[in-house]
Protein backbone atom coordinates (compact mmCIF):
# COMPACT_ATOMS: atom_id res chain seq x y z
CA UNK A 1 0.00 0.00 0.00
CA UNK A 2 1.32 3.42 -0.96
CA UNK A 3 0.13 5.99 1.55
CA UNK A 4 1.13 9.21 -0.26
CA UNK A 5 2.33 8.84 -3.84
CA UNK A 6 3.72 12.38 -4.03
CA UNK A 7 5.85 12.01 -0.88
CA UNK A 8 7.04 8.58 -2.03
CA UNK A 9 8.01 9.97 -5.43
CA UNK A 10 10.18 12.61 -3.72
CA UNK A 11 11.91 9.91 -1.66
CA UNK A 12 12.45 7.67 -4.69
CA UNK A 13 13.81 10.59 -6.73
CA UNK A 14 16.22 11.47 -3.91
CA UNK A 15 17.42 7.88 -3.68
CA UNK A 16 17.78 7.62 -7.46
CA UNK A 17 19.84 10.81 -7.58
CA UNK A 18 21.99 9.67 -4.65
CA UNK A 19 22.64 6.33 -6.37
CA UNK A 20 23.46 8.01 -9.70
CA UNK A 21 25.58 10.89 -8.43
CA UNK A 22 27.28 9.47 -5.34
CA UNK A 23 27.20 5.69 -5.25
CA UNK A 24 27.82 4.60 -8.84
CA UNK A 25 30.94 6.81 -9.16
CA UNK A 26 32.34 5.18 -5.99
CA UNK A 27 31.68 1.54 -6.90
CA UNK A 28 35.22 0.82 -8.07
CA UNK A 29 36.79 2.59 -5.11
CA UNK A 30 34.75 0.50 -2.66
CA UNK A 31 35.67 -2.70 -4.51
CA UNK A 32 39.36 -1.83 -4.29
CA UNK A 33 39.48 -0.57 -0.70
CA UNK A 34 36.79 -2.81 0.87
CA UNK A 35 35.47 0.28 2.67
CA UNK A 36 32.43 2.52 2.21
CA UNK A 37 33.63 6.16 2.48
CA UNK A 38 32.56 7.87 5.71
CA UNK A 39 31.07 10.85 3.88
CA UNK A 40 28.74 8.54 1.96
CA UNK A 41 27.58 6.91 5.20
CA UNK A 42 26.86 10.37 6.64
CA UNK A 43 24.80 11.21 3.55
CA UNK A 44 22.86 7.96 3.98
CA UNK A 45 22.00 9.05 7.52
CA UNK A 46 20.93 12.51 6.31
CA UNK A 47 18.62 11.07 3.65
CA UNK A 48 17.00 8.87 6.31
CA UNK A 49 18.07 5.50 4.89
CA UNK A 50 18.78 4.03 8.35
CA UNK A 51 15.21 4.78 9.44
CA UNK A 52 13.22 3.61 6.41
CA UNK A 53 11.26 0.94 8.31
CA UNK A 54 11.33 2.35 11.84
CA UNK A 55 8.02 3.80 13.10
CA UNK A 56 7.55 7.56 12.79
CA UNK A 57 7.10 7.94 16.55
CA UNK A 58 10.75 6.86 16.94
CA UNK A 59 12.08 9.14 14.22
CA UNK A 60 11.86 6.78 11.25
CA UNK A 61 9.99 6.99 7.93
CA UNK A 62 7.83 3.90 8.65
CA UNK A 63 7.59 2.82 5.02
CA UNK A 64 4.96 0.27 4.15
CA UNK A 65 6.29 -2.94 2.59
CA UNK A 66 5.31 -1.76 -0.90
CA UNK A 67 7.06 1.56 -0.38
CA UNK A 68 10.11 -0.24 1.01
CA UNK A 69 10.49 -2.56 -1.99
CA UNK A 70 10.21 0.35 -4.43
CA UNK A 71 12.97 2.14 -2.49
CA UNK A 72 15.11 -1.01 -2.52
CA UNK A 73 14.69 -1.46 -6.27
CA UNK A 74 16.11 2.05 -6.73
CA UNK A 75 18.97 1.29 -4.33
CA UNK A 76 19.66 -1.93 -6.22
CA UNK A 77 20.90 0.07 -9.20
CA UNK A 78 24.39 0.13 -7.68
CA UNK A 79 26.76 -2.24 -5.88
CA UNK A 80 24.85 -4.26 -3.23
CA UNK A 81 27.51 -3.41 -0.63
CA UNK A 82 26.11 0.12 -0.30
CA UNK A 83 22.71 -1.18 0.82
CA UNK A 84 24.41 -3.49 3.28
CA UNK A 85 25.62 -0.50 5.32
CA UNK A 86 22.11 0.28 6.53
CA UNK A 87 20.34 -2.90 5.40
CA UNK A 88 20.71 -4.82 8.66
CA UNK A 89 19.46 -1.81 10.62
CA UNK A 90 16.30 -1.27 8.54
CA UNK A 91 15.76 -5.01 8.19
CA UNK A 92 16.68 -8.00 10.28
CA UNK A 93 18.54 -6.02 12.96
CA UNK A 94 15.73 -3.68 14.02
CA UNK A 95 12.52 -5.43 13.01
CA UNK A 96 12.56 -7.94 15.87
CA UNK A 97 12.36 -4.99 18.26
CA UNK A 98 9.72 -3.26 16.12
CA UNK A 99 7.55 -6.42 15.98
CA UNK A 100 7.96 -7.89 19.46
CA UNK A 101 9.95 -5.47 21.65
CA UNK A 102 8.56 -3.89 24.81
CA UNK A 103 7.72 -0.19 24.85
CA UNK A 104 10.86 0.45 26.91
CA UNK A 105 13.05 -1.43 24.42
CA UNK A 106 11.60 0.49 21.50
CA UNK A 107 12.05 3.85 23.23
CA UNK A 108 15.64 3.06 24.15
CA UNK A 109 16.95 1.74 20.84
CA UNK A 110 14.78 2.61 17.84
CA UNK A 111 15.38 6.40 17.78
CA UNK A 112 19.15 5.84 17.72
CA UNK A 113 18.79 3.29 14.92
CA UNK A 114 16.63 5.64 12.85
CA UNK A 115 19.39 8.27 12.80
CA UNK A 116 22.15 5.74 12.13
CA UNK A 117 23.76 6.48 15.49
CA UNK A 118 23.78 2.74 16.13
CA UNK A 119 23.90 -0.04 13.56
CA UNK A 120 21.95 -3.20 14.35
CA UNK A 121 23.12 -6.69 13.38
CA UNK A 122 21.17 -9.96 13.39
CA UNK A 123 23.04 -12.76 15.18
CA UNK A 124 21.34 -16.05 14.28
CA UNK A 125 23.72 -18.19 12.17
CA UNK A 126 26.32 -20.33 13.95
CA UNK A 127 29.21 -22.56 12.80
CA UNK A 128 26.93 -25.58 13.16
CA UNK A 129 23.52 -24.08 12.39
CA UNK A 130 22.52 -21.99 9.42
CA UNK A 131 19.49 -23.24 7.55
CA UNK A 132 18.62 -25.40 10.58
CA UNK A 133 18.20 -22.42 12.87
CA UNK A 134 16.37 -24.52 15.46
CA UNK A 135 19.59 -26.39 16.23
CA UNK A 136 21.52 -23.35 17.48
CA UNK A 137 23.79 -23.96 20.44
CA UNK A 138 24.44 -20.46 21.83
CA UNK A 139 23.03 -20.41 25.36
CA UNK A 140 21.61 -17.68 27.58
CA UNK A 141 21.38 -18.79 31.22
CA UNK A 142 19.32 -16.70 33.65
CA UNK A 143 21.21 -15.51 36.75
CA UNK A 144 19.24 -13.04 38.83
CA UNK A 145 18.55 -9.87 36.85
CA UNK A 146 20.66 -10.83 33.84
CA UNK A 147 21.46 -13.65 31.43
CA UNK A 148 24.90 -15.14 30.81
CA UNK A 149 25.48 -15.77 27.10
CA UNK A 150 27.98 -18.24 25.64
CA UNK A 151 28.44 -19.27 22.01
CA UNK A 152 29.72 -18.24 18.59
CA UNK A 153 27.79 -16.62 15.75
CA UNK A 154 29.09 -16.79 12.18
CA UNK A 155 28.89 -14.67 8.99
CA UNK A 156 27.24 -11.80 10.91
CA UNK A 157 26.71 -8.88 8.53
CA UNK A 158 27.88 -5.49 9.85
CA UNK A 159 29.19 -7.09 13.06
CA UNK A 160 32.43 -5.03 12.90
CA UNK A 161 30.33 -1.84 13.00
CA UNK A 162 27.35 -2.92 15.11
CA UNK A 163 26.13 -1.01 18.14
CA UNK A 164 23.70 -3.76 19.05
CA UNK A 165 23.05 -7.36 18.12
CA UNK A 166 19.60 -8.91 17.87
CA UNK A 167 20.74 -12.24 19.28
CA UNK A 168 19.04 -15.62 19.11
CA UNK A 169 20.09 -17.91 21.99
CA UNK A 170 18.79 -21.01 23.72
CA UNK A 171 17.30 -20.16 27.14
CA UNK A 172 15.90 -23.62 27.81
CA UNK A 173 18.41 -26.36 26.94
CA UNK A 174 15.83 -28.95 27.98
CA UNK A 175 13.62 -28.06 25.01
CA UNK A 176 14.96 -29.33 21.69
CA UNK A 177 14.40 -27.43 18.47
CA UNK A 178 13.12 -23.90 18.10
CA UNK A 179 10.81 -23.72 21.15
CA UNK A 180 13.70 -23.17 23.57
CA UNK A 181 15.12 -20.17 21.66
CA UNK A 182 14.77 -16.57 22.86
CA UNK A 183 15.67 -13.20 21.33
CA UNK A 184 17.82 -10.58 23.03
CA UNK A 185 19.13 -7.08 22.44
CA UNK A 186 22.86 -7.22 23.20
CA UNK A 187 24.93 -4.05 23.20
CA UNK A 188 28.12 -4.59 21.22
CA UNK A 189 30.35 -2.99 23.86
CA UNK A 190 29.25 -5.52 26.51
CA UNK A 191 32.15 -7.31 28.26
CA UNK A 192 32.57 -10.86 27.02
CA UNK A 193 32.07 -10.10 23.31
CA UNK A 194 34.96 -10.53 20.88
CA UNK A 195 34.90 -10.27 17.10
CA UNK A 196 36.68 -12.59 14.71
CA UNK A 197 38.70 -11.23 11.82
CA UNK A 198 36.72 -9.90 8.86
CA UNK A 199 35.71 -12.63 6.43
CA UNK A 200 37.31 -12.62 2.98
CA UNK A 201 34.45 -13.10 0.55
CA UNK A 202 33.90 -13.85 -3.12
CA UNK A 203 32.18 -10.49 -3.63
CA UNK A 204 30.40 -7.59 -1.96
CA UNK A 205 33.58 -5.81 -0.91
CA UNK A 206 32.68 -3.03 1.52
CA UNK A 207 30.01 -5.18 3.21
CA UNK A 208 31.69 -6.69 6.24
CA UNK A 209 30.96 -9.92 8.08
CA UNK A 210 32.75 -11.75 10.88
CA UNK A 211 32.30 -14.16 13.78
CA UNK A 212 30.88 -12.82 17.05
CA UNK A 213 32.03 -14.76 20.12
CA UNK A 214 30.17 -14.55 23.44
CA UNK A 215 32.08 -15.71 26.52
CA UNK A 216 30.15 -15.27 29.77
CA UNK A 217 28.62 -12.12 28.34
CA UNK A 218 26.11 -10.60 30.76
CA UNK A 219 22.89 -9.31 29.19
CA UNK A 220 20.30 -7.52 31.35
CA UNK A 221 17.04 -9.46 31.68
CA UNK A 222 15.32 -6.25 30.55
CA UNK A 223 16.88 -6.87 27.11
CA UNK A 224 14.95 -10.09 26.51
CA UNK A 225 12.86 -9.03 23.49
CA UNK A 226 9.22 -8.83 24.52
CA UNK A 227 10.16 -9.90 28.04
CA UNK A 228 9.14 -13.49 27.28
CA UNK A 229 11.36 -16.54 26.85
CA UNK A 230 10.85 -19.05 24.06
CA UNK A 231 9.50 -16.62 21.46
CA UNK A 232 12.81 -15.96 19.72
CA UNK A 233 12.32 -18.31 16.80
CA UNK A 234 8.87 -16.87 16.03
CA UNK A 235 10.40 -13.41 16.09
CA UNK A 236 13.19 -14.52 13.76
CA UNK A 237 10.75 -16.06 11.27
CA UNK A 238 8.62 -12.89 11.17
CA UNK A 239 11.76 -10.87 10.57
CA UNK A 240 12.94 -13.23 7.81
CA UNK A 241 9.59 -13.21 5.99
CA UNK A 242 9.88 -9.45 5.66
CA UNK A 243 13.60 -9.63 4.91
CA UNK A 244 13.05 -12.07 2.05
CA UNK A 245 10.73 -9.65 0.26
CA UNK A 246 13.31 -6.91 0.86
CA UNK A 247 16.14 -9.03 -0.62
CA UNK A 248 13.96 -9.99 -3.60
CA UNK A 249 13.49 -6.28 -4.32
CA UNK A 250 17.25 -5.71 -4.22
CA UNK A 251 17.66 -8.59 -6.69
CA UNK A 252 15.25 -6.86 -9.07
CA UNK A 253 17.12 -3.56 -8.79
CA UNK A 254 20.56 -5.08 -9.37
CA UNK A 255 19.23 -7.13 -12.31
CA UNK A 256 17.81 -3.93 -13.84
CA UNK A 257 21.23 -2.29 -13.50
CA UNK A 258 23.06 -5.23 -15.09
CA UNK A 259 20.59 -5.38 -17.98
CA UNK A 260 20.95 -1.63 -18.55
CA UNK A 261 24.74 -2.01 -18.72
CA UNK A 262 24.48 -5.01 -21.07
CA UNK A 263 21.99 -3.22 -23.32
CA UNK A 264 24.23 -0.17 -23.58
CA UNK A 265 27.25 -2.35 -24.43
CA UNK A 266 25.25 -4.32 -27.01
CA UNK A 267 24.26 -1.09 -28.75
CA UNK A 268 27.83 0.28 -28.81
CA UNK A 269 29.97 -2.80 -29.47
CA UNK A 270 30.34 -3.55 -33.19
CA UNK A 271 31.23 -6.84 -34.85
CA UNK A 272 30.79 -7.95 -38.45
CA UNK A 273 29.93 -4.37 -39.39
CA UNK A 274 27.05 -3.76 -37.00
CA UNK A 275 26.16 -3.43 -33.31
CA UNK A 276 26.03 -6.82 -31.60
CA UNK A 277 22.58 -5.90 -30.31
CA UNK A 278 21.31 -6.35 -33.86
CA UNK A 279 22.11 -10.06 -33.76
CA UNK A 280 19.13 -12.16 -32.77
CA UNK A 281 21.09 -14.40 -30.42
CA UNK A 282 22.12 -11.32 -28.38
CA UNK A 283 18.54 -10.04 -28.57
CA UNK A 284 17.33 -13.32 -27.05
CA UNK A 285 19.65 -12.84 -24.05
CA UNK A 286 18.36 -9.30 -23.58
CA UNK A 287 14.70 -10.28 -24.01
CA UNK A 288 14.86 -13.23 -21.60
CA UNK A 289 16.44 -10.98 -18.98
CA UNK A 290 13.79 -8.27 -19.44
CA UNK A 291 10.93 -10.77 -19.13
CA UNK A 292 12.35 -12.40 -16.01
CA UNK A 293 13.00 -9.05 -14.34
CA UNK A 294 9.43 -8.01 -15.08
CA UNK A 295 8.10 -11.26 -13.61
CA UNK A 296 10.22 -10.88 -10.46
CA UNK A 297 9.19 -7.23 -10.03
CA UNK A 298 5.51 -8.19 -10.22
CA UNK A 299 6.03 -10.96 -7.65
CA UNK A 300 7.84 -8.67 -5.24
CA UNK A 301 5.23 -5.93 -5.40
CA UNK A 302 2.37 -8.43 -5.06
CA UNK A 303 3.99 -10.06 -1.99
CA UNK A 304 4.59 -6.62 -0.49
CA UNK A 305 0.95 -5.60 -1.01
CA UNK A 306 -0.28 -8.84 0.55
CA UNK A 307 1.86 -8.18 3.60
CA UNK A 308 0.56 -4.61 3.83
CA UNK A 309 -2.98 -6.03 3.72
CA UNK A 310 -2.20 -8.17 6.75
CA UNK A 311 -2.30 -11.47 4.87
CA UNK A 312 0.07 -14.38 5.60
CA UNK A 313 3.03 -14.13 3.22
CA UNK A 314 5.38 -16.95 4.21
CA UNK A 315 4.84 -18.74 0.88
CA UNK A 316 4.81 -15.58 -1.23
CA UNK A 317 7.94 -14.20 0.46
CA UNK A 318 9.79 -17.46 -0.23
CA UNK A 319 8.54 -17.57 -3.83
CA UNK A 320 9.68 -13.99 -4.44
CA UNK A 321 13.06 -14.49 -2.79
CA UNK A 322 13.71 -17.77 -4.61
CA UNK A 323 12.65 -16.57 -8.06
CA UNK A 324 14.21 -13.10 -7.85
CA UNK A 325 17.58 -14.32 -6.57
CA UNK A 326 17.80 -17.11 -9.16
CA UNK A 327 16.68 -14.65 -11.86
CA UNK A 328 19.37 -12.20 -10.78
CA UNK A 329 22.02 -14.88 -11.19
CA UNK A 330 20.79 -15.72 -14.69
CA UNK A 331 20.77 -12.06 -15.71
CA UNK A 332 24.32 -11.66 -14.39
CA UNK A 333 25.44 -14.68 -16.41
CA UNK A 334 23.80 -13.38 -19.59
CA UNK A 335 25.29 -9.93 -19.06
CA UNK A 336 28.81 -11.35 -18.83
CA UNK A 337 28.10 -13.33 -22.03
CA UNK A 338 26.93 -10.21 -23.87
CA UNK A 339 30.09 -8.38 -22.82
CA UNK A 340 32.14 -11.36 -24.02
CA UNK A 341 35.84 -11.12 -23.18
CA UNK A 342 35.28 -7.65 -21.72
CA UNK A 343 32.79 -9.16 -19.28
CA UNK A 344 35.59 -11.18 -17.70
CA UNK A 345 37.71 -8.07 -17.14
CA UNK A 346 37.38 -6.09 -13.93
CA UNK A 347 37.52 -2.67 -15.61
CA UNK A 348 34.03 -3.11 -17.09
CA UNK A 349 32.45 -3.85 -13.70
CA UNK A 350 30.09 -6.58 -14.82
CA UNK A 351 32.26 -9.38 -13.39
CA UNK A 352 32.04 -7.64 -10.01
CA UNK A 353 28.24 -7.74 -10.15
CA UNK A 354 28.43 -11.39 -11.25
CA UNK A 355 30.30 -12.19 -8.02
CA UNK A 356 28.24 -9.86 -5.82
CA UNK A 357 24.84 -11.31 -6.73
CA UNK A 358 25.86 -14.92 -6.07
CA UNK A 359 25.21 -14.33 -2.38
CA UNK A 360 21.52 -13.55 -2.95
CA UNK A 361 20.78 -17.24 -3.53
CA UNK A 362 22.34 -18.14 -0.17
CA UNK A 363 21.61 -15.68 2.63
CA UNK A 364 18.30 -15.19 4.41
CA UNK A 365 17.45 -18.74 3.39
CA UNK A 366 19.03 -20.59 0.47
CA UNK A 367 17.02 -21.38 -2.64
CA UNK A 368 16.69 -24.95 -1.39
CA UNK A 369 15.29 -23.79 1.96
CA UNK A 370 12.77 -21.58 0.12
CA UNK A 371 11.68 -24.65 -1.87
CA UNK A 372 11.14 -26.58 1.36
CA UNK A 373 9.14 -23.73 2.91
CA UNK A 374 6.94 -23.35 -0.17
CA UNK A 375 6.24 -27.08 -0.47
CA UNK A 376 5.62 -27.57 3.26
CA UNK A 377 3.21 -24.64 3.34
CA UNK A 378 1.34 -26.07 0.35
CA UNK A 379 1.06 -29.49 2.01
CA UNK A 380 -0.04 -27.95 5.31
CA UNK A 381 -2.81 -26.01 3.57
CA UNK A 382 -4.23 -29.26 2.19
CA UNK A 383 -5.41 -30.29 5.66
Amino acid sequence: MIRDQETLNILLDNISRFVRERLVPNEEKVAETDEIPDDIIEEMKAIGLFGLTIPEQYGGLQLTMEEEVLAMIELGHTSPAFRSVFGTTVGIGSQGIVFDGTDEQKQKYLPRMATGEIIASFALTEPGSGSDAGSLKTTARREGDHYVVNGTKRFITNAPHAGIFTLMARTDPGIKGSAGVSAFIVEANSPGITLGKRDRKMGQKGAHTCDVIFENCKVPAANLIGGVEGHGFKTAMKVLDKGRIHIAAICVGVAERMLADALKYASERHQFGKAIGEFQLIQALLADSKAEIYAARCMVIDAARRRDDGLPVSTEASCAKMFASEMCGRVADRAVQIFGGAGYMSEYGIERFYRDVRLFRIYEGTTQIQQLIIARNMLRELH
